[in-house]
């Protein structure tokens, strides 16, 4: 029998989701429900990584000529990791940081998330609907599931997946004990045009590659150069291949697209050192606050602070998920950031979104094939995915530590980032451990283990 899906949230990993059980071509309907009114609503935020594993997920979810379109709207990777001082004096620079995979596949991307958001929605059209904002579900004695809206609309499925952010509505009527919580530590964004005068303000290998500065008092920022195949007025550059280029002009979803070059400036700080408020603060203060955070560092990185636009500031509170023990399953889970949040300190939220996305699907699918009903279905995913995301977590949360010797104040901080910087310089120094630090960050960003707790 024909089973039907509902996803709340339009996100990586729900629209991922549609796109796998679609492309199952086994029976399975889906339909998603997102709150943003339309298409072209939600195109904010910048960069994200997607790591050799997340595009291993995201090809197995999406059709080829879908995957194929993705591949070429995104930056240009990144071949070099590099840790400077906020002086602009080198503490680790490793080359090779992204190679390509022998199947075009597995590799690491660097990606635009309004651009990405777009190639998901592509081929969706007739699933999406805008403008549902979700408010809670009940469970018919059937064993169907009825999904509740602001506008008085429901929808009826046999599986209801929430997949709606951090914020989650469906976790919190689901698993109300799940606990979100604030790191204590907070980002804020600055985006900069990429051109020939902030070119020469970058530090060396920066041009190609992720750079990470290390401040005093815990202080960070990340600077990210962002290439795509696109020039200043959205037409595919005319450099990038003809086949590439008519793929582009084909896409329906660069019409609804605004990225052009950039430079990402993604500060990270402790909430000690903010104003209370700073989640309310608007791009103009916060981007007086960037100028203010960053006076004493190297004038060049002042200077792409000056000349990024201050309406594309805006804070992140950064939070986490605790670990929520293994519950009862039913017709209704969820995915992505609606179950487990995580820091950026390990650069892997929207890759387990994928891949939660992707094992869903394959239980489902298999149900529906004969293999079992829906709720052991479910109950496999979530075996699966208690195996991998709660060390992920937990991982993520040992990288942004607000508790961390480098954010304390006075001579504990000053004495910690002194240590930290030797380390760096020591590895930097050593090629042998700076092989072993290339190896480890290549095994984080490809496939971690799923089954270690």
């Amino acid at each position: 029998m024909a089973k039907h899906v509902l996803i709340i949230g339009a996100g990586t990993g729900g629209l991922a989701l549609a796109h796998a059980l679609r492309k199952a071509n086994v029976g399975v309907t889906v339909a998603v429900y997102e709150r943003d009114r339309a298409r072209a609503d939600g195109l904010f935020g910048y960069r994200v990584g997607i790591s050799p594993e997340g595009s291993r997920s995201l090809a197995a979810c999406l059709p080829h000529d879908l995957f194929e379109t993705f591949k070429r709207t995104t930056a240009i990777t990144p071949d070099w990791f590099n840790m400077i001082t906020e002086q602009y004096q080198q503490l680790l620079s490793i080359n090779g940081f992204s190679k390509a995979a022998d199947d075009g596949i597995g590799e690491e991307r660097s990606v635009s998330r309004m651009t990405m958001r777009q190639v998901l929605l592509t081929g969706l059209e007739d699933v999406v609907h805008f403008d549902k904002y979700f408010t809670h579900f009940n469970t018919n004695e059937n064993g169907t599931v009825i999904a509740f809206f602001k506008d008085g609309t429901t929808a009826m499925g046999d599986v209801l997946v929430g997949a709606d952010g951090p914020g989650s509505p469906v976790r919190r009527q689901y698993l109300p004990h799940a606990i979100l919580k604030d790191s204590g530590l907070y980002g804020i964004t600055a985006k900069v045009d990429l051109n020939e005068e902030t070119k020469r303000l970058l530090p060396p290998n920066a041009l190609r590659g992720v750079t990470m500065v290390n401040a005093p008092h815990g202080d960070s920022c990340i600077i990210h150069v962002m290439e795509f195949p696109w020039d200043h007025d959205g037409q595919p550059k005319s450099n990038i291949g003809g086949n590439d280029e008519e793929l582009l002009r084909r896409w329906p979803g660069r019409n609804f697209d605004n990225t052009r070059d950039y430079i990402l400036l993604g500060f990270g700080g402790h909430g000690r050192r903010l104003p209370a408020d700073i989640m309310s603060l608007d791009g103009p203060k916060l981007h007086a606050l960037l100028l203010d955070l960053t006076a004493s560092w190297h004038p060049d990185i002042r200077k792409l602070y000056e000349l990024s636009d201050p309406t594309t500031s805006f804070p992140i509170n950064i939070r986490t998920s605790e670990k929520v023990e293994p519950w009862d399953s039913t017709n209704a889970t969820l995915i992505g950031d609606s179950i487990h949040t995580m820091t950026p300190g390990l650069g892997v939220g929207a890759n387990t979104a994928l891949l939660d996305a992707q094992i869903l699907a394959d239980c489902l699918v298999r149900a529906v094939q004969g293999q079992g009903d829906l709720v052991s279905a479910v109950a496999e995913y979530e075996k699966q995915m208690h195996s991998y995301a709660w060390r992920r977590v937990e991982k993520s949360l040992d990288r942004f530590n607000k508790d961390d010797a480098v954010y304390q104040p006075g001579l504990k901080g000053t004495i910690a980032t002194m240590m930290m910087r030797t380390g760096m310089r020591v590895v930097n120094a050593l090629p042998p451990l700076k092989r072993m630090v290339a190896e480890s960050i290549t095994k984080e960003r490809g496939d971690l283990e799923r089954r270690e707790q």
